[in-house]
């Protein structure tokens, strides 16, 4: 009797074993809703699908939406956009989408658009609902050296057309900054930019920022503008300092010069003293070597030393009336 219950659970497993494995190959259910809304397609292409590893949910729910909505979308272009890694629901809302909107997308572009790595859906629901788009705030010096800051509000459409191998939002935000800076540098002075912001926008609007974009500029508003630094008073204090510090360096630089120089004066005259203390000590031994050789007398002897007893006296007169003086004053 236990045997028996056991094979009866045994074949019981088996059967659901078989039963899972013939519905996950042959999906019945998912054949019998498409049939009901309408979209043609066999068993045996559900089959062909699990065998290919599709996934049939994945193509064959959004191709009953897309029959629903009214589109004529044919079964192997989707599986062929699931094989190629694409997102088969994602194209048909799209399509849908843009049915309803009246916009002119084919199945051909979706997909090119889906497998580029954007969101085609977005894109569709940009077109039909503009967006707006903040960019940083934006830092520019006017002609009279004033800083001014700006920040603006840039109202983009997708450009289906475009949407492949278009420039994305950075492009269109780094122009937009571009065209603000050459704007308020061209400008004479900060008190223009300030009392007519809206030159701005029309500026940079007409030198045709979307051009090679995915996105169509519809408009460009300035949303702040501030007063920022006096960078030309700041500039002339910099050049200032730097003047001052060039030219203390160059008056240390010719102290410095005087210095050695003084130093080499000073280094020449006790060389010169040196020499001439050398000199007069030779002198005795030459008075000596005279008189040896006959050349002078006593006389011219007693005459030389009277010379040099005055030329002391003289010195010594000299020397004291500069002390007298040095006093008085």
């Amino acid at each position: 009797m236990e045997l028996t219950g056991a094979i009866i659970i045994l074949i019981l497993i088996v059967l659901g074993v078989g039963i899972s494995f013939f519905l996950y190959f042959i999906p019945i259910g998912l054949w019998i809703s498409a049939f009901f809304s309408g979209v043609s397609v066999s068993l045996f292409t559900l089959i062909g699908m699990r065998l290919r590893k599709v996934n049939p949910h994945a193509v064959i729910r959004p191709l009953i939406s897309a029959t629903k909505a009214g589109l004529d979308l044919e079964v192997d272009k989707l599986e062929a956009h699931y094989l190629a890694g694409g997102n088969v629901q994602q194209v048909v809302n799209a399509l849908i989408s843009a049915d309803k909107a009246d916009i002119d997308l084919s199945f051909q572009r979706a997909t090119a658009i889906d497998l580029a790595g954007r969101d085609v859906l977005e894109a569709v629901k940009v077109s039909v609902n503009p967006k707006v788009i903040e960019t940083p705030k934006v830092a520019a010096v006017a002609k009279d050296g004033i800083q001014i800051i700006a920040q603006a509000r840039v109202t983009v459409r997708a450009n289906i057309e475009r949407l492949v191998g278009g420039a994305g939002e950075e492009t269109i935000l780094a122009r937009v900054g571009e065209g603000i800076v050459s704007t308020i540098g061209s400008s004479q002075t900060h008190t223009m930019v300030l009392e007519n912001p809206d030159n701005i926008s029309k500026t940079v609007l007409s030198k045709g920022l979307d051009s090679g974009t995915a996105f169509e500029i519809l408009s460009i508003d300035i949303a702040d503008v501030d007063v920022g630094k006096n960078i030309g008073a700041q500039l002339q204090i910099d050049q200032a300092e730097a003047d001052k510090q060039i030219a203390q360096a160059k008056a240390e630089e010719r102290r410095a010069m005087a210095v050695a120089l003084e130093q080499e004066m000073r280094a020449r005259v006790q060389e010169m003293r040196a020499k001439l203390v050398e000199a007069e000590a030779q002198i005795p031994q030459a008075i000596a070597e005279a008189f040896r050789q006959g050349n002078i007398g006593v006389r011219d002897y007693y005459d030389l030393r009277n010379v040099q007893a005055d030329t002391r006296m003289r010195e010594s007169l000299a020397r004291g009336g500069e002390e007298s003086g040095e006093e008085e004053t």
